[in-house]
């Protein structure tokens, strides 16, 4: 237990200015402090909280009460105060708990349970994070990817924002969705579907899986030449993104789905390149009255998905491709009007 006048002295949390590939947690939003330290000014004598988790990097030694049983687990946990606290869970707390202390400092006294771990590195308490976020209220899609080193198909996404020329500088990390202004053509969550539906039950070494993801999604940009037109700064970001499906989630689940069916049924290069190039001669404009109903519903891109299924057989025609028995299934119902 420790109290309260201690958490905003020794505690820290990563700086909001670095890049999300170097903090061990999400940004602070300073817009849930002012409620949650008025939720511990108007209970002080019944708020809960849950237990802070912190990293400890600096030497601990724990002095035991006897030397068997209950008391063996039972002591003291010596850390000196000059180590190093950073917060992996409970940074909101942290921070509310500091804004009560200046309105109430008799809550100083008052105490919050913190568990401690030994500081094992960058990646172990990234790890921590998304561990502690799986079952709780989820972050952003987007940062669980970032920050989840266990996850194959993570780790092979990340690769690909660094080693691609397509993704590299721009894909938003943290976000699962893009702001109107955002410079990034693709959201980190929106490449991972991509990479999981296109890499789905094909038995691959992490390497080959990477390389493999990494070409065909050159190849696909070779047939979309406003992924280029960005990188070049001849077309905005946001100009693409307005006018075109291309760079949206559901396309790219879309595009990793129907390279999946390619992908099972000749694994040469040379033939499943072949075999995407009438992607070029698709209309990816969001005015093409073909995406209506498919991945534009009222006027907006869905990601529902049903759409994500009509969006497919629409590439798969094109492609000249079958559909399964449940893509047909989905096809009869919108072409019938039931969709």
């Amino acid at each position: 237990m420790c109290p309260l006048r201690l958490i905003p002295k020794i505690f820290l949390f990563d700086e909001d200015d670095l890049s999300a590939e170097l903090r061990a947690q999400r940004v602070l939003n300073k817009g849930r402090l002012p409620a949650l330290a008025r939720y511990i000014l108007d209970n002080p004598d019944d708020y809960v909280f849950s237990a802070l988790t912190a990293s400890v990097d600096g030497d601990m030694v724990f002095e035991s009460q006897g030397d068997e049983g209950s008391a063996h687990r039972t002591g003291q946990l010596r850390i000196p105060m000059d180590a190093r606290f950073l917060i992996n869970d409970g940074q909101h707390r942290r921070a509310a708990i500091e804004l009560a202390l200046k309105e109430e400092p008799d809550l100083g006294d008052e105490t919050i349970a913190v568990v401690f771990f030994h500081d094992a590195g960058l990646a172990r308490s990234q790890q921590m994070f998304a561990d502690l976020n799986r079952h709780a209220v989820r972050p952003a899609r987007s940062i669980g990817v970032l920050y989840d080193h266990r996850d194959v198909n993570a780790q092979i996404t990340r690769s690909l924002t660094e080693c691609s020329a397509v993704f590299k500088g721009f894909v938003e990390m943290e976000k699962s969705t893009l702001s109107a202004r955002s410079r990034k053509l693709f959201t980190l969550s929106a490449l991972y579907y991509g990479n999981h539906s296109l890499l789905q039950g094909l038995e691959l070494k992490q390497d080959e899986a990477t390389a493999l993801a990494q070409t065909f999604w050159e190849t696909i940009d070779a047939a979309l030449p406003e992924w280029a037109l960005v990188r070049t700064k001849q077309l905005s970001a946001q100009e693409m993104r307005r006018d075109f499906i291309h760079s949206h989630g559901i396309a790219l689940h879309a595009l990793g789905r129907v390279g999946n069916a390619i992908l099972r049924e000749t694994a040469k290069p040379a033939q499943w390149k072949k075999r995407l190039m009438p992607l070029k001669d698709v209309d990816w404009t969001r005015s093409n009255t073909d995406w209506e109903g498919r991945a534009i519903v009222g006027g907006r891109v869905s990601k529902s998905h049903q759409n994500v299924t009509l969006t497919v057989n629409y590439l798969r025609k094109r492609l000249g491709l079958e559909l399964s028995p449940e893509e047909q299934r989905v096809e009869d119902a919108y072409l019938r009007g039931d969709a």
